[in-house]
């Protein structure tokens, strides 16, 4: 038996009332994917995101966040770890000027729909011969890498939080090898104690490390980014 979708109205904090989605559980949907269901219904950057025609909510984080630290511009060299479904890609691409002035290559074990002026590559970024390959498709060092990748959930608070820690800690160290002079670290992270840990060895190589919650960014969740610029060392090119 399939589940009901119900449109109620409720009155908002300014007494004007809004029309919300509920999702009841029936079937074989657990409680949590209802919630997800629900959750997705009645979020405003989803609904958003299907006008503008970007692939996910998560445009809008990049976008806040560009927005505030100018962080793309026109003719840059971008590197997009975990981009599926394309969302930041998407972004990226419209900000450098890609093709032609600027260049986005986006890089994950999924395949990927075609974006205009995005190289897709099906790639495990921690594989040995991955910084080569980024360098043959940039035509050089990066001015960009940022991440949005998150481990598949387990439920366990815990250990949520070490699965995405450490998948940020291996986007940094993609990052040293192929980041050039001056060059900026985006990355996803979740609250717990050891992204502290994370910004102190981020300072080391980077000028400014500080933690940024774009407001499309649900309030109820833990997620935050890291954002390093100015980056002190500098990419060798293969030979």
């Amino acid at each position: 038996m399939a589940g009901k979708t119900v449109v109620v109205s409720e009155k908002g904090k300014d007494g004007v009332r809004a029309l919300k989605v509920r999702v009841r559980t029936a079937g074989k949907r657990s409680v949590a994917s209802t919630r997800w269901l629900e959750r997705q219904l009645n979020d405003p950057y989803v609904a958003r995101a299907k006008r503008e025609g970007y692939r996910s909510r998560a445009a809008y984080k990049l976008l806040e966040m560009d927005e505030k630290y100018r962080l793309l511009k026109p003719g840059q060299r971008v590197v997009d770890l975990g981009a599926a479904p394309g969302g930041w890609a998407q972004v990226a691409a419209r900000k450098v000027g890609a093709p032609g002035r600027g260049r986005v290559v986006g890089i994950d074990l999924l395949d990927i729909e075609p974006i205009p002026g995005v190289d897709f590559v099906q790639l495990d970024f921690l594989a040995p011969e991955a910084p080569d390959k980024l360098f043959a498709l940039l035509g050089g060092p990066a001015d960009v890498v940022m991440s949005d990748m998150a481990a598949n959930a387990t439920g366990h608070k815990k250990t949520d939080h070490l699965k995405i820690m450490g998948l940020a800690e291996a986007a940094v160290d993609f990052a040293r090898q192929v980041l050039a002079p001056g060059g900026i670290f985006l990355a996803k992270v979740l609250q717990g104690g050891t992204e502290n840990t994370l910004l102190a060895d981020l300072k080391r190589d980077f000028a400014v490390v500080r933690h940024v919650k774009p407001a499309a960014s649900r309030a109820d969740s833990s997620e935050l980014y890291v954002l390093a610029t100015g980056f002190r060392g500098g990419a060798k090119e293969p030979a």
